[in-house]
């Protein structure tokens, strides 16, 4: 009897502090998810120029993770992989701001060749560089209007010329525009003919540009192959699912399905990472 009424007290006690423990770990890890979430939005959006409230974000997708949990949960009846959608749904604000850092840059690329001759067709008519890109920043759009304007605004608080360029190069790291402020800063140190200098820029820029747009449209197909052939295994699985739920659903259900899942999508991430490689041709 006393023997059996130890055991059981040492049994409580274990669970009490395993149920203490995961607890602690789960607010530790809670907290340590959104202090990095808020601040990476705080980070990636300021640069983009889009001023949206950290914690607000951070609200929405804790909401959408929970929903996204219910649904699936409620559709497959497996809260595994409900589970493994929530982990793989916080992953996706990385890729997004990444995807739309990496969508900006490409536009404020594609729009400097022509704003590079705005800026040297108004320093040929007499305007200084300040009011040549002053007026550019006027006429053409975003992101390139946004960045110059911001690189105004510094130049009126009294930042050094090079320092502004090398803030905008911070924000848009591109090779191309890494060009365009070393020939600027040379230029404004050694002095010469800065309007030639830029013009020189825009049209290596506009053919490089050409160029880049020519291997895309050849190398198109070999892209859409890869995204339809690792589409291709889920849409099939996801057919087969509906027309025999029965045995589908052991993959998601016992551990040696769920196995067969992660080793399925390591194999089909691995292909797709290939496929790209081999059509992606930098210029």
């Amino acid at each position: 009897m006393t023997s059996s009424l130890i055991l059981m007290i040492l049994v409580g006690v274990s669970v009490a502090l395993l149920v203490y423990g995961g607890n602690y770990i789960s607010r530790d890890l809670a907290v340590k998810y959104r202090e990095t979430f808020t601040h990476s939005a705080r980070h990636n959006l300021s640069d983009m120029f889009l001023f949206i409230e950290p914690q607000k974000l951070f609200a929405m997708n804790i909401v959408g993770m929970v929903v996204l949990f219910l649904l699936i949960w409620a559709y497959t009846g497996t809260i595994f992989v409900a589970f493994l959608m929530v982990v793989l749904l916080s992953f996706v604000p990385t890729y997004l701001y990444k995807f739309l850092q990496r969508r900006r840059r490409k536009k404020f690329i594609s729009q400097l060749p022509d704003a590079l001759n705005m800026i040297c067709a108004s320093m040929r008519s007499g305007s200084s560089l300040i009011n040549s890109i002053e007026a550019m920043v006027k006429e053409q759009e975003a992101p390139i209007s946004q960045e110059f304007s911001l690189f105004l605004r510094e130049q009126r608080l009294g930042v050094d010329f090079n320092d502004g360029l090398n803030n905008m190069l911070a924000r848009i790291p591109e090779q191309d525009f890494k060009l365009v402020v070393a020939g600027m800063q040379i230029s404004k140190e050694i002095g010469g003919n800065l309007s030639e200098t830029l013009e020189r820029l825009a049209d290596t820029l506009r053919k490089k540009l050409e160029m880049e747009g020519k291997i895309d449209s050849l190398t198109a197909q070999g892209k859409m192959q890869g995204v339809v052939m690792t589409g291709l295994p889920l849409f099939v699985g996801f057919v087969l699912y509906h027309m025999e739920p029965t045995h589908m659903a052991r993959l998601f259900s016992e551990p040696i399905g769920w196995l067969v899942c992660f080793v399925v999508a390591v194999m089909l991430f691995i292909g797709y990472k290939f496929i790209k490689k081999i059509v992606t041709i930098d210029v």
